[in-house]
């Protein structure tokens, strides 16, 4: 695969540093291929070629991202991806597979993955996905803790509570709720939450957005999230 070469603005945080990713991938030309053209983008990008070094990389540097094969020698990406969240990394982890039903959705999203793509892929369509998910990254000295009413909600330890009581909510239930409560009275539409809960590219039915908010207000309340018709959802405090 070869990337094309671009010419977007350099990909710089709040800081002014790029942003820095590591690829762990056993394929060293895919490998090389991916890093010469995410430096072309701007970021500043590590390779590794086996798990173990990837989980020792991934735990001693100060990543903003992670593209991790599932495949690889030594460790494979599900578990280096679970060690990474069990020692409390919340690094956001782009998965890769090498073909159809390689990757187990419910196994990926329980270690901790935010998103996969299958081999071959789109060199394209890998940026606007790994742009997706920098752009989900809490803003520099946000605080993770949102509090709405009685409604509380930790970005970074992935909790919410109610009234005191915590509520138990899937990985994409959690993903939905987190797009409204960091933007509080403000109205979210549907194409927003779609891309960035499920990506760009999702083509499948965009009510299983309505699906999620009727989820979320059965375990939460009917009158957190209102329903603002032709605009989009938001979360408003309770009469």
């Amino acid at each position: 695969m070869r990337p094309p070469v671009t010419h977007h603005h350099p990909a710089w945080d709040a800081a002014r540093r790029p942003f820095r990713f590591l690829i762990v991938e056993d394929e060293k030309r895919l490998a090389l291929s991916l890093a010469k053209g995410l430096t072309a983008e701007g970021f500043a990008v590590d390779v590794a070629h086996d798990g173990r070094e990837g989980l020792h990389r991934a735990t001693e540097g100060a990543y903003d991202l992670v593209i991790l094969d599932i495949m690889l020698p030594g460790l494979n990406g599900y578990r280096v991806c679970a060690a990474l969240r069990a020692a409390g990394h919340d690094v956001p982890i782009l998965m890769l597979t090498a073909k159809d039903g390689e990757y187990d959705e419910a196994e990926g999203l329980d270690t901790g993955a935010d998103d996969y793509l299958t081999k071959p892929f789109s060199y394209v369509v890998l940026v606007a996905r790994v742009r997706a998910l920098l752009r989900r990254r809490p803003r520099p000295g946000a605080s993770p803790v949102h509090v709405h009413g009685e409604l509380k909600v930790d970005t970074a330890a992935r909790r919410v509570f109610l009234a005191g009581d915590e509520v138990t909510l899937t990985a994409k239930e959690f993903a939905v709720l987190e797009q409204l409560v960091v933007r509080p009275g403000e109205v979210v539409s549907k194409a927003e939450i779609l891309e960035h809960v499920w990506d760009f590219a999702y083509e499948g039915d965009p009510n299983i957005v309505e699906v999620y908010v009727s989820t979320l207000r059965r375990k939460l309340r009917p009158g957190l999230i209102r329903t603002v018709r032709g605009a989009g959802y938001r979360l408003e405090a309770e009469r």
